[in-house]
């Protein structure tokens, strides 16, 4: 079993509070006036996440994801929303991963991926509650502003202070500072 230093339980910690505090200033702002469409977000907690899956990894980035559910859940104090949050979350979270691990996709398909499957996930979480297989008629508005809401968190969690890089770019990198390294020593070998 892998331990998890004090260092990255900070860093994760630091991240649920950033996401907590984006999914809170998300909910002071209606979108709804620009997108009459109930429920509609803009999904800036997604920003933590797709960062945390990058940069940390699919452990801490489901763990931030949980707590940020769970703790936005208990803060409300409303439990019906912390339903939907947890699995448009945890099924956001799992499209990711698994899209992740396509090499022809970038961070923005996965975005996009992950925001759909968090409308789809939102959807479980409503006929779960309700019973009703009626809202399925509001999934194809869901999965239409799912591209935008994906598009945007992609190109936010690419374009921050803090650069994202997908591991196939670092290996390149790694594999051209090789590749040279090992031509000059083959150079000053040379007679």
């Amino acid at each position: 079993m892998k331990h998890i230093s004090t260092r990255q339980l900070a860093l994760c910690a630091v991240l649920t509070a950033l996401a907590l505090g984006l999914s809170t200033l998300e909910n002071l702002f209606p979108v709804t006036l620009l997108i009459p469409l109930p429920g509609v977000k803009l999904g800036l907690a997604n920003i933590v996440t797709v960062f945390a899956l990058y940069q940390l990894g699919a452990l801490p980035a489901l763990a931030i994801l949980t707590a940020r559910c769970l703790l936005g859940g208990l803060f409300a104090g409303n439990a019906s929303a912390m339903l939907f949050s947890l699995l448009g979350g945890l099924t956001a979270m799992l499209v990711m991963i698994l899209l992740r691990r396509l090499r022809c996709l970038s961070i923005y398909g996965v975005s996009i991926g992950g925001a759909a499957g968090h409308n789809l996930g939102q959807m479980a979480a409503a006929l779960i509650t309700l019973g009703n297989t009626a809202v399925l008629g509001y999934l194809p508005f869901l999965l239409g502003i799912s591209l935008l809401t994906g598009t945007l968190t992609g190109f936010v969690s690419c374009s921050g202070p803090w650069p994202i890089s997908n591991s196939r770019q670092r290996s390149n990198r790694q594999w051209i500072k090789k590749t040279r390294s090992s031509s000059s020593s083959w150079r000053s070998s040379a007679p």
